[in-house]
């Protein structure tokens, strides 16, 4: 309950953060009428099943992305509950879930992920690192530059090696803030995971004719779900290739 709450709130940090507008105010309103959402209306999920998915006053439709982040957010707070417990971990990864879903949907919709969202969490990472996470701060210090410095350093050789760039700003600011959190060998499982995932996505479209060779594909969203996996499953993985597969 309290997931999907708040991803009613993370719904609206996707849609006013790339315009660089307030989260905070004015309140929701419908976007064809302009009509102020009352309380009863803007109840997660529940509201959108009661309203069928339409503006209570002008009827325009409602985009379905709404109750779908609202949900995805709920399971994630489940899901990292039942991994980690009652602990202070768990608020910590439960809110960096949340990154992940508020990264997803604006690097899709726009190809950009905000500085106003990776720079603070760089700095915020590394404090929690620090003091509540196991990662620990040298393994987080270590965390930012080898997240941030592997992407910076394909970023620099994609020009030269592709004849384009081939790795954005945002993508090197974001692994480098997953990199604070989780600690260095999060984030290149994170890379590898995204990488994979990413290549056979694409690879998918191409085939089905969705996509053009050469056209841009959003990282964002690649890197996000191999940071969920790392920070849910990492080191049972690190472990499992080490020991088990080498």
């Amino acid at each position: 309950m309290l997931g999907t709450v708040i991803g009613s709130f993370l719904a609206v940090c996707i849609h006013r953060i790339p315009l660089g507008r307030s989260v905070v105010a004015p309140r929701s309103a419908c976007p064809a009428c302009g009509t102020q959402i009352a309380w009863y209306d803007n109840v997660p999920v529940l509201s959108f099943l009661w309203l069928r998915g339409r503006c209570r006053v002008c009827r325009q439709g409602i985009p379905i992305r709404y109750p779908l982040i609202e949900i995805a957010n709920g399971l994630g707070y489940l899901l990292v509950a039942w991994k980690f417990g009652l602990a202070w971990d768990t608020v910590i990864y439960a809110g960096l879930m949340s990154v992940f879903l508020v990264v997803t949907w604006i690097d899709w919709d726009h190809k950009i992920i905000p500085d106003v969202i990776t720079l603070p969490g760089i700095i915020l990472g590394f404090v929690c690192a620090s003091f509540f996470l196991p990662a620990g701060w040298v393994n987080s210090l270590l965390g930012i530059l080898v997240g941030g410095g592997v992407l910076l350093v394909l970023a620099w050789s994609s020009p030269y090696l592709f004849g384009k760039e081939g790795m954005g700003g945002g993508d090197i600011k974001f692994l480098a803030m997953v990199g604070a959190f989780l600690g260095w060998k999060a984030a290149l499982l994170a890379l590898m995971l995204a990488s994979i995932v990413g290549a056979v996505f694409g690879i998918a479209l191409l085939l089905a004719k969705v996509m053009e060779r050469g056209q841009y594909i959003p990282f964002g969203p690649y890197l996000a779900l191999g940071s969920v996996v790392a920070m849910l499953w990492g080191p049972e993985i690190w472990n499992w290739y080490f020991h088990g597969f080498i």
